[in-house]
């Protein structure tokens, strides 16, 4: 699904646009999820945050060249609300699949919920981040990152591992969406077209940011009193 264009501001080459992208979390409970978006959108960290249907937050990401709004739908993982869970995924350009590395079963659902998605979108129609979460918890970790990353590349997906706990590439995982939709729509490369091009973006292990060599536009975070979160 095309973003919604918001504005326009200036004219010639230097017109800035503003975009809405919606982002849907899917997974297992207890990945991380809720905890994920919290520390994304308001910087602080929840140990467990049932969701209860669906949450909703939205943040400003500002660009070189276009401001993003991001809505950001974070799903409940509990079976009991599976059914429901196609409607809040409804016309998304994007999905972060979630799954806890030291929880080998997760990353099994993560795959299911993969299948669920290919049924619903067109190829390239979907920027597709797989996250492995929880990278606190490396010493019990189940799903190494080599068979992560295999799978991501096999389907063309983003993989970065992130911890919502010690704030380790969360930030990072959004800016990625934002600057894949803003690059498509400049250069009219898909994401897998992109991806053959650039290194996994979850390789970097050290504190370093990966997406930074991804693209060169400048990124920053909106001033705290033009954000819009709830």
């Amino acid at each position: 699904m095309a973003p919604r264009r918001t504005q326009q501001v200036g004219a010639g080459p230097s017109t800035e646009q503003s975009y809405i992208y919606k982002v849907v979390l899917l997974g297992s409970t207890a990945v991380g999820k809720s905890s994920i978006a919290f520390r994304y959108v308001k910087n602080d960290f929840r140990e467990f945050m049932p969701t209860m249907g669906c949450s909703f937050f939205t943040q400003l990401v500002c660009l070189e060249t276009a401001t993003i709004k991001l809505q950001i739908w974070d799903t409940a993982g509990q079976e009991k609300y599976h059914s429901v869970c196609h409607l809040y995924y409804k016309e998304a350009n994007a999905a972060l699949l979630v799954y806890d590395i030291a929880r080998k079963g997760t990353f099994a659902r993560a795959k299911l919920w993969l299948r669920e998605l290919e049924k619903e979108f067109l190829p390239d129609e979907l920027v597709i981040v797989l996250v492995g979460n929880k990278t606190d918890l490396a010493a019990q970790r189940e799903v190494t990152f080599e068979e992560a990353e295999e799978f991501a590349k096999s389907k063309s997906l983003i993989y970065m591992e992130t911890s919502a706990k010690s704030n380790h590439q969360v930030t990072e995982v959004f800016m990625a969406i934002g600057k894949f939709q803003v690059r498509s729509r400049c250069t009219g490369n898909s994401t897998r077209e992109m991806l053959r091009s650039v290194p996994a973006l979850g390789q970097t292990k050290g504190p370093s940011s990966p997406v930074s060599c991804l693209l060169t536009v400048a990124t920053a975070r909106c001033p705290r009193g033009n954000e819009q979160n709830r």
